[in-house]
């Protein structure tokens, strides 16, 4: 067996032992795993041999909300007018109402997803921990095992709101300390909730009501496009 079908058994067995779930696509392995195990499987997925992913390259949040689904029916929207694109019932992205808007990944809203690289066996792996609870995601951290953890946490941390059990210093990192909110969260305001600027005559920095007029910024129609008709045309005369 090639190094390659080794490191693909090897991850089979490791993913039925821990009963997780083990993707491939794109040439890429995606190990998804259950928040209470996380923990576990990293240790696991550092220290054994045959994996040693010695180099946390990135951790990053994801939000669910929402996902699959488009504002806008794009094929059978009117070519002309704004329509919603202005409408004052929505405050720069979505419109808000009552009735939240639950997740469509089985329930889950957020994850955290870690890109590992193990420069001994020449091998990476992307590996996916859903939060448990939408209202207050959290997840075990990884600063123990990779140091390097410690900013990538604290930006999710700031902002999509995940809360890493475990590190060492949990304090936002890109945001301002009184920020409120978290702005990759997807029911987060595109023009945000207040101004910053700072006033030389009080010699600080001062929050003002926001200015900008809120407008959704998703394309209403498709149109199109003669500059990729002749490539369609003459992919479907070869098929």
């Amino acid at each position: 067996m090639t190094q390659s079908e080794l490191y693909e058994a090897a991850l089979q067995k490791f993913s039925q032992q821990h009963n997780c779930q083990l993707e491939f696509e794109r040439n890429e392995f995606t190990l998804t795993v259950k928040s209470e195990a996380a923990l576990e499987v990293f240790t696991q997925l550092k220290e054994q041999k045959e994996f040693c992913f010695d180099q946390l390259i990135d951790v990053a949040g994801v939000d669910y909300l929402e996902y699959g689904k488009t504002e806008w029916k794009t094929d059978q929207a009117t070519g002309s007018g704004f329509s919603r694109g202005i409408s004052k019932n929505t405050f720069g992205r979505f419109k808000f109402d009552n009735n939240p808007i639950e997740s469509d990944m089985q329930g889950y809203r957020f994850a955290v997803t870690y890109h590992f690289l193990s420069v001994e066996n020449n091998q990476r792996l992307r590996v996916k921990v859903y939060c448990e609870d939408n209202d207050l995601p959290r997840v075990d951290s990884i600063c123990r095992l990779w140091a390097s953890a410690n900013w990538f946490e604290r930006e999710a941390f700031d902002l999509f709101g995940i809360v890493f059990d475990g590190h060492p210093d949990m304090r936002r990192l890109l945001t301002d300390y009184g920020f409120v909110g978290h702005p990759l969260r997807k029911d987060f305001p595109l023009v945000g909730h207040v101004e910053v600027r700072y006033e030389p005559s009080k010699k600080r920095v001062i929050y003002e009501p926001v200015s900008i007029e809120p407008r959704v910024l998703v394309p209403k129609v498709i149109r199109e496009d003669s500059r990729y008709k002749d490539g369609a045309e003459s992919q479907a005369e070869e098929s």
